[in-house]
């Protein structure tokens, strides 16, 4: 490897990008168990990457059976120190049209899981800051480039057609607090209407839990959230179906793979974000108190530490 890695959680198809070269299938065991997926490495855009498909090739794992540990261990064990989230989500307000882009910048759990969204424990306590759970950065680096893809996008409809009205169905926005609800059911028209007035922004399935334990591994973390469709708080609009989530899922997926193409060669050669030294004070345990057990099975996480 001759760089640090980047790496991309999203939907099978995101694999297919023009100019992803030298892919390559990797098979990666975790002391937490099995990642969602082979995990497959090769180079974009000039950058070694690492893919994973969230719920595995076919649509196989429910979002509370993902592996939130594994998938981020593996991540770390093959370089990765930044990660691009591109997730499915439904919007809350009226603002955020489907096949609108959300840059989130905040999160509320709504999960029942916590203890399987941190690697610590079993002998070593950890309390990493979580105030800023998305890295900025990264969350810039990817509003910038879509707001070039978007502009490039407008530009190329008006010199086709003299006219861009037909771009103005997808809009990138700065910021927004991503609800993180259980499933795999949808909400409840009471849960939803909740939300909604308490002025949250877009709801999903699985973020948290990926942006927690990057967090914990010091990898950078930011989302793509891909609006498919409004919550049922919204009665105007027929409410959320897998039929609906895929095809605009499908709408954005071009849009999504041109901004991660565009966002790759701004992110530095080095890992020199704040995000890559949140464990700096956040381990409580005296190390010559670590259990050598728990220590060894984090090792790709606490390697600068041991």
């Amino acid at each position: 490897m001759s760089q640090h890695r980047i790496g991309i959680i999203g939907g099978s198809g995101l694999y297919n990008i023009e100019g992803f070269t030298r892919q390559k299938w990797v098979k990666i065991k975790t002391p937490f168990g099995p990642p969602s997926d082979e995990l497959l490495t090769g180079k974009l855009a000039g950058r070694e990457v690492v893919f994973l498909p969230r719920h595995a090739r076919g649509h196989r794992i429910l979002p509370s059976e993902l592996n939130h540990r594994a998938n981020i261990w593996a991540m770390k064990k093959l370089g990765v120190a930044w990660i691009i989230s591109v997730s499915a989500v439904g919007s809350l307000q009226k603002k955020y049209r489907p096949c609108d882009i959300v840059l989130i910048d905040q999160f509320l759990d709504r999960t029942k899981r916590d203890f399987e969204h941190t690697f610590f424990g079993r002998g070593i306590v950890a309390h990493v800051a979580f105030a800023h759970p998305i890295c900025e950065e990264l969350r810039r680096s990817l509003l910038q480039a879509g707001r070039d893809e978007l502009h490039e996008s407008q530009t190329s409809v008006a010199k086709f057609d003299g006219d861009s009205r037909s771009s103005s169905l997808r809009k990138i926005h700065g910021g927004g607090t991503y609800v993180n609800m259980e499933g795999p059911a949808f909400s409840t028209r009471a849960e939803s209407v909740t939300n909604h007035k308490l002025g949250y922004d877009v709801i999903g399935m699985t973020n948290l839990g990926e942006a927690k334990c990057a967090r914990e591994a010091e990898i950078a973390y930011a989302t793509l959230a891909m609006v498919t469709d409004y919550d049922c708080w919204n009665e105007e609009h027929d409410h959320v179906t897998v039929e609906m989530i895929i095809a605009n899922l499908m709408k954005n997926a071009a849009t999504a793979k041109a901004i991660i193409a565009r966002t790759l060669p701004q992110i530095p050669a080095k890992p020199n974000w704040p995000c890559h030294d949140a464990l700096r004070n956040a381990i409580m345990t005296d190390k010559k108190l670590w259990p050598k057990k728990t220590a060894a099975a984090l090792k790709p996480i606490l390697k600068k530490y041991l």
